[in-house]
């Protein structure tokens, strides 16, 4: 049933639905293609010191947080489009940022000319999923008109955001080892104080 004259459930949940297929796909074979990768540029790069492999390596715990932080993205972008029948703008640049996300798992197999993460559920999965809610928002006279600025930002949306979380992931997982290893905080400077409130 159509929420509000917009389109059903099935459309913006969808999303989120398909987002979590895609990226089980990614949580399954992430760290082990990672460490795969990482032992071939070694061997093709002997003189690149270790500290810089090591920081390219990708654990499991670390793609699970990364994976769980943009899908608190996506899910607020479903929530956002369900309360409003699919007219929200923020979920209809995330849909659209997540369909062209498939045309990039795709490519990327083929100039590496392997498998890659996420490359199997992106052609069945992401692409018909995007295309048909693509076309159910259209049919339900909700979609925004597409011009150039719309059309950028969907396409940097979701390789930002998978560089964002990934950096917070591999920010918070440091963190919390420092807090694990008993690590004292670094000592403030006399005369520089806070005030209370100030979040920067």
């Amino acid at each position: 049933m159509a929420e509000s004259g917009g389109v059903s459930p099935a459309v913006t949940w969808g999303l989120l639905a398909a987002f979590a297929v895609h990226d089980l796909e990614e949580l399954a074979t992430m760290p082990a293609w990672a460490a795969t990768q990482v032992d071939r540029l070694r061997d093709s790069f002997p003189k690149v010191p270790e500290r810089v492999w090591s920081a390219m390596s990708v654990s499991p715990g670390h793609t699970a947080t990364a994976i769980g932080l943009m899908g608190l993205v996506v899910g607020a972008a479903s929530a956002d489009g369900a309360r409003t029948g699919g007219q929200s703008p923020f979920f209809q640049t995330v849909l659209a940022g997540f369909g062209l996300h498939a045309v990039t798992h795709v490519a990327q197999s083929a100039v590496l000319r392997r498998y890659t993460p996420g490359v199997i559920t992106a052609p069945l999965v992401v692409a018909p999923f995007s295309l048909w809610a693509w076309r159910e928002l259209r049919r339900g006279g909700v979609l925004r008109e597409v011009d150039t600025r719309n059309v950028v930002s969907s396409a940097m949306m979701f390789p930002l955001g998978i560089l964002g979380v990934h950096a917070a992931a591999y920010g918070g997982r440091r963190l919390a080892r420092r807090r694990a290893s008993g690590r004292p905080a670094a000592p403030r400077r006399a005369g520089r104080t806070r005030p209370m409130g100030d979040g920067a």
